[in-house]
């Protein structure tokens, strides 16, 4: 079987349909085989599938090995981000990268931590930039780049004004708006609460930090924040901070050290590792 018979029967595994298939590999399609809506992969077409795949990733991983080795880097690198991450480390890492290889596509997309973590490791993404509550991810090598308190904060006429620091079972009965799980912060709020017995009472919920601190700005609960978030929105908060005990959450840069990764993954990696070597020993982790 030809290279070019295993792209066309891939591709017609994938699409259902011939006519779709023939747009996709751009080839022209018969008249008869045109009338032909849907396609089924038979028992050995469907056990045949995942070799075809994978030989064809083996031949376009070699292309790039050779550019490689000729000096050009090219392909395509997809990386994710927990959603609502305001932070410059990202871009600023990311256009480092384009600027040594512009002929590496970059794909970037948001999610919650968890579902990036399961896309490192099935290799849907090559680098990640994740919330995290400490502790090892089997797998997964990190880097962390922001660690920091939580605090709590209530509009100017919350009761909780009177204080000037909480503890996290004061928080017990309190209403309190929070990102969704998934989330760094909200996972490290979890772990903490039901080390203490109990369930964090969650009055909403939002997905990017400056939503949260908005909506106890109008009193409609207490925000649980990282730190810094407070200090970068115009809003008049009272800011707590958490004792007994102190809540911490990190955000990290994630990937899979995956030796089956292909060229342009490689040089992505190579190149965070020395992105963070150079730019975290003086940065600011509020920043």
């Amino acid at each position: 079987m030809e290279l070019h018979q295993l792209e066309y029967f891939v591709a017609v595994a994938e699409e259902a349909s011939f006519t779709r298939a023939a747009a996709r590999v751009h080839v022209a399609q018969p008249g008869v085989s045109a009338q032909v809506r849907t396609v089924r992969l038979t028992e050995v077409g469907a056990a045949v599938l995942p070799f075809a795949r994978a030989a064809l990733r083996a031949v376009t991983n070699a292309r790039l090995a050779v550019d490689q080795l000729a000096g050009l880097v090219r392909g395509q690198v997809t990386v994710g981000m927990v959603s609502g991450c305001s932070v410059q480390i990202l871009p600023e890492l990311l256009a480092a990268f384009h600027d040594i290889y512009p002929g590496v596509g970059i794909a970037l997309s948001e999610d919650g931590s968890d579902h990036l973590i399961e896309s490192l490791r099935d290799g849907h993404l090559d680098l990640a930039l994740i919330g995290s509550a400490g502790g090892v991810i089997p797998g997964i090598e990190t880097a962390v780049v922001a660690d920091e308190a939580l605090v709590a904060a209530v509009s100017a006429g919350d009761p909780l004004t009177a204080h000037t620091s909480v503890t996290l079972d004061d928080l017990r009965d309190q209403p309190l708006v929070s990102l969704p799980r998934g989330t760094g912060v909200r996972g490290a709020l979890d772990a903490a609460c039901a080390n203490r017995g109990f369930e964090p009472r969650i009055a909403l919920e939002a997905s990017a930090l400056p939503m949260v601190a908005r909506l106890a700005g109008m009193g409609l609960g207490v925000a649980i924040l990282p730190a810094s978030t407070p200090r970068s929105q115009d809003l008049p908060l009272h800011v707590l901070p958490i004792q007994r005990p102190q809540i911490r959450s990190r955000l990290e840069l994630a990937w899979t050290p995956a030796a089956g990764a292909s060229p342009a993954a490689r040089v992505l990696i190579e190149h965070t590792r020395a992105f963070l070597r150079r730019n975290l020993q003086n940065r600011d982790p509020a920043a």
